[in-house]
């Protein structure tokens, strides 16, 4: 288990990363209104009327009239900006945060709004499959936070990222190590331990899509896996031959030595 600190990667194509600030807000913004502040009733007719509910979703169960808020539809995107408590808004945003900027750099400010979505949607998909008769309600930005450590892990594997080991080693290490090791894990435990509290499938289906997303939503141009734009042979050859060096001075030409001599 390890926990993202930072990364010193900076931004190429953006000035500021405000799309994951805006989200990072928002999120906290429906937590604080849902969760400290809330009474009983509002937060769980919230749980209702924005989580993500399977039988609902599949015609399993029908909801009570008076709770329906949104269409079941929208509820693949807004249960992303519900959290059960402080530690689960936490660490979704401090990953949002170390990761969402790069990638958001990546793909632009509207592209990368799109991808967190679809994503998020993903997931709650890949839940929703897995237990369609499921009345229980699915919260957490997970599913969309998935994606985003997929994208970053195709885009930057070999940045420098400071993390946290077992809660108390701080360690630089190529990005790859630590986020090959838990996307491996988001697997693992959706084999061994489907019935979790945890959705493990939502997790899966997060990062399945940010891999796929971030091919076909990154700038013109912008590589994968920290590669650099190489520049063809033929051009490097035809900027050589255009190149005028300095010619050496004729013998003849050359300035007399103070004895009147020529250098030779």
């Amino acid at each position: 288990m390890f926990i993202p600190l930072h990364d010193k990667n900076t931004l190429k194509y953006i000035k500021v990363q405000y799309v994951t600030i805006s989200l990072i807000v928002i999120n906290i913004a429906v937590w604080l209104i849902t969760g400290p502040i809330a009474t009983e009733e509002f937060a769980n007719a919230t749980l209702l009327g924005f989580g993500y509910i399977p039988a609902l979703v599949f015609d399993y169960a029908q909801l009570d009239p008076s709770l329906i808020v949104v269409p079941d539809g929208f509820t693949f995107i807004t249960y992303s900006f519900l959290h059960g408590d402080f530690m689960h808004l936490a660490m979704n945003m401090l990953f949002l945060w170390v990761f969402g900027d790069n990638v958001e750099d990546a793909l632009g400010h509207f592209r990368f709004l799109m991808f967190y979505f679809a994503c998020a949607a993903a997931g709650a998909l890949a839940h929703g499959l897995l237990d369609p008769a499921s009345e229980a309600p699915l919260i957490g930005a997970s599913g969309a936070i998935s994606g985003v450590v997929a994208a970053y892990f195709l885009l930057h594997p070999k940045v420098r990222v400071w993390v946290l080991v077992f809660f108390r080693i701080p360690l630089p290490l190529p990005a790859a190590i630590p986020l090959a090791f838990w996307i491996g894990q988001q697997f693992f435990m959706l084999v061994v331990d489907p019935g979790s509290g945890v959705s493990w499938s939502a997790h899966v289906g997060g990062i399945v899509a940010g891999l796929v997303l971030v091919v076909v939503l990154r700038r013109r141009g912008v590589p994968l896996f920290d590669r650099t734009i190489v520049t063809p042979r033929a051009v490097e050859h035809k900027v050589a031959s255009a190149v005028v060096l300095p010619q050496p001075v004729p013998e003849t030409h050359k300035p007399p030595t103070p004895w009147g001599r020529p250098t030779v």
